[in-house]
Formats: structure tokens, C-alpha cells, sequence
């Protein structure tokens, strides 16, 4: 079958990147170590559900479902299973689940030995996570198997003329909580219709994330009043943006919280600043109050600065995609973003209902924060905006858990 060899074929490739690259290394071997894991830790007389994530990114957005089921259904168990070392490294020791492991590739020795490991009750798939043969054999065992957050697009290949078999992996799914319209009504052409409109489970993520928002004191010492920029996740492109404009702004201060957190990026961050700067491990009650600039050189805390901006400037946007809008503007703040955000549904909502806001160039950042610290009133509608429509997609995860047949 041409799906195996693509895997096996895929495999091969893989355990030669794995003599170069230390992240694909950890990969291999945690999914070889991922059968030991499951015969070590699985307790045959529990129910499992299996939750699977291919990276952070969409672990994120399954949590909130699974710690809703530890509160509502507490007999159940927890398997939590990645494909990316940047989701398991992070998240290997999260206390929400009973086990956590690697997935091991989808080959067919692979998937049955693991499904008769894990004996999973049901299981859960978050967003683009469409492996065939794990499908297909939870299917002829009977296993209610949810797609979780999915979204679908007419360039995908469930929807090309050669997407025969794809297609068939989509019926292997008991239901699937999409997030848009669109993907209903594009399901529907394949005859595809166990589907109904959940929305993004990141929605309830980012609104309980900001109830548990961490008071932090040497920010408040930093900001004391000041209007203030965040940049979160941002890139060497998006630093040579708004710094130029802060350095020339004296009447703002700024937090800096780069994607990329390592020594030379730090000084080249320091490089182009002409104004007081204190690194957050480097912050003291003294310094940091005479600083005008706030560079987060830890990992952990953005969720919970942004809470202390009144804008926010959200990276990667003039590289491969943007990050996280939502952690941001959960907090009712207006949130500017580059234009690499197409794919992003939540970046369209947030244009669309004026709470987000693309710019092309530093000329479009300049006019844009020019309007902010001139009129007050418009920077707090934009910024209200922002977070109604966090509010007003909400619900996601009580929608999945009405639906789901718990047994």
C-alpha cells in the first residue's frame, strides 16, 4: 500500500536525520522507548482516554478538555501522547495525565502493538492529526475516536481528486468538533457528516489562563503607570519595527518577551535599544523602576505580562506565521501582528472585529501606535474589542462535553 511505504520510506529518512539533529534524536528514541512506557505504566484494570497532540501548540488547545474530564469524570485516566519533542519535552511531566509518552510512527506492527498496549476506552484528536492506520484500527476495535479544534480547507487532500483514501480516514472518526462553517459544509461534499461547529477549545484555554494570571511585582514596579507595549514571541524583523519606534516614544516603556532566548540574540536586542533596559533575571526593585525597557529573558511568564500592556505586538508575523494572539488579547488589549497570519483563523476574527490590526511595514506600525497614544478612547474600544471576541467564541469545551457519549 502506497500510505505504508510513504511511512516506512518517511521513517528511514527520519533515523538519518537523527544522526544531525539532536531534537529529531529525542524523537526516535522516545518513540521506541514509548512501548516500554505504556507496559510500565498502564493499569490494565483502568479506562483510558487517549488524548494525542503533535506538538505544544495543540496540546494547548486539547487541555482544557481533558482537565474539564478529570473535574467531571475523575474515574477515568489520562494517556497523553506526542509526535514533536517541543510538545513532549515541555509537557512530560504534566501532571493532567496518568501516562505521557511519544507516539510511535503510524506503521502497522507500530499501531497494533501500541493500540493493545494502551487498550484506550476512547480517544481524542486534536486538530491535524489524521494518522490512517492508528484510525483505521481504533475503528475496527470499536473505539469512539473524537477529532478535537479540527479545521479543513479546500487545498487539503481530503478534497483533491486523489484523496480517495485520505478520505476514508475521515469516516473512521465517531465525530468531529470543527471549528468553522466551512468545514462542515467542505466535510459534507465527501460525505463526511459526524460534524458539528465546537469552535477553538484555545478560546476556554486563554480565558482560564488569564483567571490564573500570575501577579508579578517587579513588573509593576517596572510599568508604574506607563502606557506600555508587550511584544511577545517576537523576531529579530519585528524588534527592528517597533524599537525604533519606542526609542523615539518617550512617553511609553516597553516589555520585550523574544521567541528565541539565548545570549546573542539578547545583545542584539540590547544593540538596538538607546534607552534603559534591565533583563527580568537581572531585575531588582531599584533598577527596574528607573528602566524603560523590560526584556523577559526567562520562559513561563508572557501569559502573564501582557496583562500589564495596553497594546500588544505579537511575533512572527515577517517570518514562518505569527504566535499566540489569544493570550493576548484576552486581557482587552488591541493586538498587532505582521502579515504572515492567513492561516490563522483567529487572527482573521480579530481583524475583522477591529481587535487585531496587520501591518505591512514599520510605515504601517508608526501610523497605527501614532492613533493609539493619541486617542485613549479609541485605544480602549480597540482593545474591548479585542477581548469580546475572546468571550464570544468561548464555549468550545462545553459543546464537546454535552456531545461526547460518556460511558
Amino acid at each position: 500500500m502506497i500510505y505504508n511505504l510513504f511511512i516506512y520510506l518517511y521513517a528511514s529518512a527520519v533515523h538519518v536525520a537523527a544522526l544531525f539533529s539532536e531534537k529529531v534524536a529525542k524523537m526516535v528514541k522516545g518513540q521506541k522507548e514509548a512501548f516500554a512506557v505504556l507496559e510500565r505504566q498502564i493499569d490494565p484494570d483502568a479506562k483510558y482516554l487517549w488524548f494525542h497532540a503533535a506538538s505544544l501548540g495543540e496540546f494547548e488547545q486539547g487541555r482544557p478538555l481533558i482537565e474539564e474530564i478529570r473535574r467531571t469524570y475523575p474515574g477515568y485516566k489520562i494517556l497523553q501522547t506526542f509526535f514533536s519533542p517541543s510538545g513532549y519535552e515541555v509537557r512530560k511531566d504534566y501532571k493532567g495525565a496518568d501516562v505521557v509518552c511519544y507516539l510511535p510512527l503510524d506503521t502497522p506492527g507500530n499501531v497494533k502493538r501500541f493500540v493493545r498496549l494502551a487498550r484506550p476506552h476512547m480517544a481524542f484528536f486534536v486538530k491535524y492529526e489524521f494518522w490512517k492506520n492508528y484510525l483505521s484500527e481504533l475503528h475496527r476495535l470499536d473505539v469512539p475516536v473524537y477529532s478535537v479544534s479540527s479545521i479543513f480547507r479546500p487545498d487539503q487532500i481530503f478534497f483533491k481528486w486523489y484523496g480517495g483514501v485520505y478520505r476514508g480516514v475521515l469516516k473512521c472518526f465517531t465525530h468531529l468538533f470543527v471549528q468553522n462553517q466551512e468545514s462542515v459544509d467542505l466535510l459534507a461534499t465527501i460525505d463526511v457528516r459526524q460534524t458539528s461547529i465546537a469552535g477553538d477549545t484555545r478560546f476556554d484555554r486563554v480565558l482560564e489562563i488569564c483567571k490564573q494570571a500570575k501577579i508579578l511585582p517587579l513588573v509593576e514596579k517596572f510599568k508604574q503607570g506607563a502606557l506600555t507595549l508587550v511584544a511577545g514571541s517576537s523576531w529579530a524583523p519585528d524588534e527592528d519595527i517597533f524599537i525604533p519606534y519606542f526609542n523615539a516614544h518617550l512617553e511609553m516603556k516597553l516589555i520585550i518577551a523574544p521567541h528565541v532566548i539565548d545570549e546573542a540574540h539578547l545583545q542584539e536586542i540590547i544593540g538596538k535599544l538607546n534607552r534603559k533596559v534591565v533583563r527580568y533575571t537581572q531585575a531588582t526593585e531599584d533598577n527596574v523602576a528607573d528602566a524603560d525597557c523590560l526584556i523577559v529573558d526567562c520562559f513561563g511568564l508572557l501569559s502573564s505580562i501582557y496583562r500589564y500592556g495596553e497594546i500588544a505586538y505579537i511575533g512572527g508575523g515577517f517570518g514562518v506565521s505569527i504566535h499566540n494572539t489569544l493570550e493576548a488579547a484576552v486581557y482587552g488589549v488591541p493586538v498587532i501582528f505582521g502579515p504572515n497570519n492567513r492561516k490563522f483563523m483567529e487572527a482573521q476574527g480579530l481583524k475583522d472585529c477591529k481587535g487585531g490590526f496587520e501591518i505591512k511595514d514599520a510605515a504601517d506600525f508608526r501610523q497605527l501606535m501614532d492613533r493609539f497614544l493619541a486617542d485613549a478612547s479609541y485605544l480602549a474600544d480597540m482593545g474591548g474589542n479585542a477581548g469580546n471576541y475572546v468571550k464570544d467564541n468561548s464555549g468550545a469545551l462545553e459543546k464537546i462535553m454535552n456531545t461526547v457519549s460518556w460511558k
